[in-house]
């Protein structure tokens, strides 16, 4: 069952902990009273005015007023269509606890996860696809995937889904308008325009399909994991990637005993660098531990650098890694210090030699492993694009056919249907609810 929509509801939307600004935000028809409960500002605070009106805010047992500014936005001209309220101050989590108690006692109510979005969604401000765009924007984890959420939230998505949606309409509507007057034997659109406009329609739809394949909301970055003997260079070669010292590195072997993660940024391309322990023979305790830790790792990246001290061929178990193909590239480190084997990248920590050119590999394997990212809807639309297509096959069928025009309306009624899943049309409150609640609060 969903909220109550005519709630007063508060939240703070802004990321939690200490910082320069704290955004608290109400929504509802009290939204403005609620918020006046505890700010003051120099002059009158106007119902169904837009404006931005500094002053403060008072809190009980804190002995000076909080500096805070008020933004108000009045329906239906706000984000969720309903009166809109922002207290704008200082990010100090007490305050803002505290802050957010008092407009609590005042009348609202805690907002749930998603709830804003949800309000917007139900009044119409955001269709469904727009809406799930906004959770892919908070939760973007690099450039590509922020642009491909900004580019659903823009309509990239629902815009043509709408189109052909309203396609669909006017010829059912043709369809049916002939079905009234089918005794006065009227045609209001002729066998070609038919085939024609289903044609057209089938492909829209197969375009959306291939446009769906593949993509998904971004799970975790590309993984790169760095392998090899003890001593090979593999944490000097980590912290020259990363542009710090976040491994500890000495001449003695295996003075990585447990393995290292840091964030690459490769052009805008998340990716994680993982520095794992030298190979080498252990027991069972904490250096076993640590070596098993280490392989699983490497098993789960989506490449492996696999290094090699220079002025050394790879052994029996290192040519065996380098066969299995794209997802190991062979590095020779140290390469400062002796001649790199055949076949292997040249690089050196150090000297910074190879490295530009690793850099680019990296990302070039990163760029072509992932896959777009967009919000949970495409997931979500799979099933509706395939089962719109059954039924545009299907009334293509009858038109070809040259079956009783019913059966035509009612498969376009099925694609209809299918379509306004999609895109929120036709809608459930299980539906919302599962969709919303993956939201943060205050959102």
């Amino acid at each position: 069952m969903l909220p109550d929509p005519q709630d007063t509801i508060v939240a703070l939307s802004s990321a939690p902990g200490p910082g320069g600004r704290a955004v608290v935000r109400l929504s509802g028809p009290g939204a403005l009273r609620v918020a006046a409960s505890v700010f003051t500002a120099p002059g009158p605070i106007l119902p169904g005015a837009r404006r931005l009106y500094p002053g403060q805010a008072a809190l009980p047992g804190v002995a000076a007023p909080l500096p805070a500014d008020l933004y108000a936005w009045p329906a239906p001209h706000s984000y969720t269509g309903q009166e809109m309220a922002e207290l704008h101050t200082v990010s100090c989590p007490p305050l803002v606890e505290l802050l957010v108690a008092q407009l609590l006692a005042a009348g609202a109510r805690a907002a749930g996860p998603g709830e804003f979005t949800q309000r917007a969604f139900l009044a119409g401000k955001l269709d469904l696809t727009r809406a799930e765009a906004v959770r892919a924007v908070i939760e973007a984890g690099s450039r590509d995937e922020l642009k491909s959420a900004l580019a659903q939230l823009a309509g990239g998505i629902a815009g043509p889904l709408q189109r052909l949606r309203a396609d669909l309409l006017d010829l059912l509507a043709d369809v049916e308008a002939a079905l009234d007057f089918a005794d006065e034997d009227l045609r209001f659109v002729g066998t070609e325009e038919l085939l024609n406009r289903l044609a057209a329609a089938l492909a829209a739809v197969t375009l959306a399909g291939k446009q769906l394949e593949g993509r998904s909301v971004g799970g975790r970055p590309f993984r790169v994991a760095l392998a090899g003997r003890p001593n090979a260079g593999k944490s000097s070669l980590f912290n020259a990637l990363c542009g710090s010292a976040a491994a500890l590195v000495s001449p003695a072997p295996g003075t990585t005993r447990d393995y290292l993660v840091a964030r690459l940024d490769l052009g805008g391309v998340a990716a994680e660098l993982i520095d794992t322990p030298g190979w080498q023979e252990a027991d069972g305790g904490l250096a076993g531990q640590a070596q098993a830790l280490g392989r699983d790792q490497v098993g789960q990246a989506d490449l492996v650098l696999l290094c090699v001290e220079a002025g050394r061929t790879p052994d029996a178990e290192e040519r065996r890694l380098l066969r299995e193909g794209a997802a190991v590239v062979g590095l020779a480190t140290k390469c400062d210090l002796g001649e790199p084997a055949a076949g292997l990248l040249a690089t050196s920590a150090s000297a910074g030699t190879g490295l530009g050119g690793l850099r680019d590999l990296l990302a070039e394997r990163a760029r072509a492993h992932a896959r777009p990212a967009s919000a949970p809807s495409l997931s979500r639309c799979r099933h509706h694009v395939a089962a719109c297509l059954e039924h545009l096959r299907r009334a293509h069928g009858h038109v070809l056919f040259e079956d009783a025009p019913e059966l035509l309306a009612l498969e376009l009624r099925g694609a209809l249907d299918q379509l306004g899943e999609m895109v929120g049309a036709v809608y459930s409150d299980d539906l919302l609810d599962r969709i919303f609640s993956r939201f943060c609060i205050g959102k």
